[in-house]
């Protein structure tokens, strides 16, 4: 899979996908990624990418020009790319647009700020808005690696077993059995004891 963040701060990302397995996946060359500051486009010599809203309103807004330019920088390196907007009011993350997504094999993950951006770069370059919730962030820097984590996942690119039987089943949905470790007794409490007998079939069935 090969993916680039379009984002103000790179920190960001770059800080997220240099640890844990993610990291050890792209080391392996599992996955292709590169993370462009929005800025370095800007023609501006301040390297402004943001003006207030016509018509009035709160905030700040990416200009069209410097996210453009990023965007269609970003489809030169990966002509296949499907362009993904963070965005509050996008469709809701879930396993099954995770599913339709991971045919794809090159994404571009654009992340906003401030009040958002111009809405004819939406109508111009992308594809698929994308929401994480109905909640408020500052930016769309978690979304975006949510977003990236969960594909990963999805697409089976760590390789993992036991991927498939973490937090949530596979795709499916479906919150897991609870889980349990050592020691068998803690402040007065114990685990199942069909967990400790040996028995996998009974295990299975409890599960």
């Amino acid at each position: 899979m090969k993916i680039i963040f379009l984002t103000i701060f790179p920190e960001i990302i770059e800080s997220y996908l240099s640890s844990s397995v993610i990291g050890k996946a792209i080391k392996k060359g599992l996955i292709e990624h590169r993370v462009l500051n929005i800025r370095d486009f800007s023609k501006d010599k301040h390297k402004k990418i943001d003006d207030y809203v016509l018509g009035g309103g709160k905030g700040m807004l990416f200009m069209p020009q410097p996210l453009y330019d990023a965007v269609m920088y970003s489809k030169s390196l990966l002509p296949n790319s499907k362009v993904i907007y963070m965005s509050p009011r996008g469709k809701v993350l879930n396993s099954e647009l995770l599913k339709e997504i991971s045919g794809n094999d090159e994404f571009v993950v654009v992340c906003g700020r401030y009040e958002g951006i111009d809405e004819r770069i939406v109508d111009l370059v992308v594809d698929e808005e994308i929401s994480i919730g109905d909640f408020v962030l500052t930016g769309g820097e978690l979304p975006a690696l949510v977003f990236f984590d969960s594909l990963v996942r999805t697409k089976g690119l760590l390789h993992d077993e036991a991927v498939k039987n973490e937090s949530f089943s596979y795709l499916g949905g479906l919150l897991e059995y609870d889980h349990y470790t050592r020691p068998r007794e803690f402040l007065g409490l114990r685990v199942p004891e069909v967990l400790v007998s040996g028995n996998h079939r009974e295990i299975e069935k409890w599960r």
